[in-house]
């Protein structure tokens, strides 16, 4: 595995959430962007507890004309279920709390990507097949393992933005972002595993 772990400063040994103090960025069409580094604290423990349980799938879709891999592993833990460590419980708890006054209501379901290494990636899109597409609403977004890039442009054309989301990194896409912007992670000539876990709110896809 070519992923060597950090230990942060402020871990200590528990896999906790920190203080939720993002900075944020606004977008255009009403759309924002909160990043807050290094907020997971036991991320290391977190990755390697998903990397070992989590039930990873492989996905094939149709791509026009033929069926393709889609390339990274796939979980979601749906509204109910039990997350595969305590640290993804509290920083949920955490996020709906801090995201409430703005969102109304709490985030639910939790989407796991697995980035084997630089070849996976995910495509340009928006989270539009359920209220996303209509409706302001959220995506949080906690990395786990090797930095990857996290690229957003606006549909229709403008200037695009990247965040590089390293071991622990906090990115929320807010505000209209689902629907006016689009959001990509590319393939890398060589990168390490990483694990994406996204915090949703209920009917957000």
């Amino acid at each position: 595995m070519d992923f060597q772990s950090t230990l942060f400063a402020a871990n200590t040994g528990d896999s906790v959430a920190g203080q939720l103090s993002p900075e944020r960025t606004q977008l255009a069409h009403g759309a924002w962007l909160d990043v807050q580094h290094d907020w997971l604290t036991g991320a290391d423990d977190i990755f390697a507890v998903m990397l070992a349980q989590v039930p990873w799938r492989a996905e094939r879709r149709q791509m026009y004309d033929r069926v393709v891999d889609v390339p990274r592993l796939l979980h979601t833990y749906v509204l109910g279920e039990p997350l595969p460590h305590a640290g993804l419980e509290q920083a949920r708890d955490r996020l709906s709390e801090h995201y409430h006054p703005e969102l109304g209501e709490p985030f639910v379901s939790a989407g796991c990507c697995y980035y084997r290494d630089g070849r996976d990636s995910v495509a340009w899109h928006g989270d539009t097949i359920g209220r996303g597409s209509t409706h302001d609403t959220m995506v949080a977004i906690v990395s786990l393992g090797d930095p990857r890039r996290l690229c957003l442009r606006p549909r229709g054309g403008g200037d695009s933005i990247t965040v590089t989301m390293g071991h622990g990194d906090l990115v929320v896409m807010g505000g209209s972002c689902q629907r006016t912007w689009e959001h990509a992670v590319p393939k890398v000539a060589s990168a390490g595993p990483r694990i994406s876990v996204q915090f949703r709110p209920l009917n957000v896809f």
